[in-house]
């Protein structure tokens, strides 16, 4: 049986690997993707003061930093048994649908787009950031990154500093907003919402018009049946910073809905000796079947394409146009195509600079009442945030001092673990054939685990059943493998 690796793979947040193994035909017998990396974060938490979380847990990915700043807020709210005013609970959605942009517009512009906009066999060399403002200009792309960093403003005036936040406290927000500073605020969303629609009409003239690559969207080889999770306001509509956690089924039926530690009821999670990323599943449907797709599976996938299948709509009317649009092309609802994640993905950057322009026309938002006192210590929070990436769930318990005893931390990328093994054996199986392997090939195979915006960084946590499975190859002068050694 011959091996193929791709090793690197490119384009993502972290470090792994796909192994792709070949029967004595050449063709695919299986495929996997693996994660190589380590960190230890739910450790080393423990016995830190929890209002130090927020602060600390940012650190954990320098693109996800705002995510795991506000799923860790929520939950020390929680440890401290507080509810923040409204203006403090406006300030902090705004400071999130802004960091939502921009991350959005990196993943969508650096990570997916290149594949369509310079071509998905173009060379290595073009098929990136800067081939693409090639491609669709100077001006424009230039544009893009202006009106990028008009999101990393919001980010910095509200959050303290451009990178990792620092104006959590438990119960609100540590800075209020000046008259002065919002109509800034409010200039540069504007901005921001041309950002989305100008992003928006690049996806469709690039891809939607593009009968290839329509055919590569709605058609099976990037397509995986499999359920999905997301939040929704008590409309049933789209919610990032705070809602009800929805989980449906491969079909579309309702699986259940859950808020805060009840999530314990519908997620386990499975360990492999393969990989430092664990395999998320919902206990609802029953015990782990394995990895598999279609009627009856229970790994489940989160994100923007996994939120569009949840919510009855968006809840800023721009968006719900283009919303009303997808769901129309693709017909029947849930929606399997994985490569629609990259269109579902420039509609919530829409929305979420919408949502940042109305939260700056809020009169409240420059209220002083932005804190309330905690008084006590509940000992336990869990925060539940719709993150870029998906669904991020963030549990804490403290002693009675509110020092972190315990902390669990479940990562969007750690959800989708399941559905993008799936999606690689799917893309390697369709595009590999009598072991005739090329560079656009394997790009064709990385172009399905893109859509998921891996973050690894943020995923990888925990020690994995006591033991760090670990693998050493070792190569004599002329590059042959020697000898390799593994503890699993």
């Amino acid at each position: 049986m011959k091996k193929i690796e791709i090793n690197p793979i490119t384009r993502l947040e972290g470090h792994g690997k796909i192994a792709i193994f070949l029967d004595d035909s050449g063709n695919v017998d299986d495929a996997f993707f693996q994660t190589v990396e380590f960190r230890g974060y739910e450790k080393f938490l423990q016995g830190m003061p929890i209002e130090e979380v927020p602060r600390t847990v940012s650190t954990i990915c320098g693109v996800c930093r705002g995510v795991h700043f506000t799923a860790a807020m929520k939950a020390v709210d929680q440890v401290f048994g507080v509810t923040p005013p409204p203006a403090g609970r406006k300030l902090r959605e705004l400071f999130f649908n802004a960091h939502y942009v921009e991350d959005h517009t990196v993943v969508l512009y650096a990570l997916g787009f290149p594949d369509f906009v310079v071509g998905p066999e173009a060379s290595p060399a073009e098929r990136n950031v800067v081939g693409l403002i090639n491609a669709v200009g100077a001006d424009v792309g230039r544009e893009v990154l202006r009106k990028r960093g008009l999101a990393v403003k919001i980010f910095e005036l509200l959050g303290g500093k451009p990178s990792h936040a620092v104006s959590a406290i438990p119960g609100g927000w540590s800075k209020n907003l000046s008259e002065e500073e919002r109509k800034q605020v409010e200039a540069w969303s504007q901005e921001l919402v041309e950002l989305g629609e100008l992003t928006l009409k690049i996806f469709d003239d690039v891809v939607l018009k593009n009968d290839k690559y329509m055919e590569l969207v709605t058609g099976d080889t990037y397509k995986v049946e499999v359920g999905y999770m997301g939040s929704v306001d008590p409309q049933g509509l789209g919610t990032f910073y705070h809602g009800t956690q929805k989980v449906i089924d491969s079909d579309g039926k309702l699986v259940g809905t859950f808020e805060g530690k009840e999530y314990l009821d519908f997620i386990a999670e499975r360990v492999k000796p393969w990989t430092y990323l664990k395999f998320p599943y919902q206990k609802k449907i029953g015990p782990w079947k394995g990895i598999v797709e279609g009627p009856g599976t229970n790994i489940f996938a989160v994100g923007p394409l996994a939120r569009m299948n949840v919510i009855e709509g968006m809840s800023t009317p721009i968006a719900q146009k283009h919303f009303e649009k997808f769901h129309a092309t693709f017909g029947a609802k849930p929606v399997h195509h994985i490569l629609a994640y990259h269109w579902a993905r420039a509609i919530e950057m829409l929305s979420a600079a919408e949502k940042c322009l109305e939260l700056s026309r809020d009169p409240e938002i420059t209220s002083n009442e932005i804190w309330t006192k905690p008084t006590s210590c509940t000992g336990e929070g869990v925060g539940i945030i719709e993150a870029s990436r998906g669904t991020l769930i963030h549990h804490y318990l403290t002693d009675e001092k509110g020092i972190v005893t315990k902390a669990n931390l479940i990562v969007s990328t750690t959800h989708n673990n399941g559905p993008i093994n799936l999606a690689v054996k799917k893309a390697a199986r369709h595009f590999i054939k009598n072991g005739e392997v090329s560079p656009s090939i394997l790009n064709y195979v990385e172009m399905s685990f893109r859509p998921y915006d891996l973050c690894l960084a943020c995923a990888t946590h925990t020690v994995t059943g006591g033991q760090s499975p670990l693998e050493i190859e070792i190569f004599d002068k002329d590059g042959k493998l020697y000898k390799r050694l593994k503890n699993f």
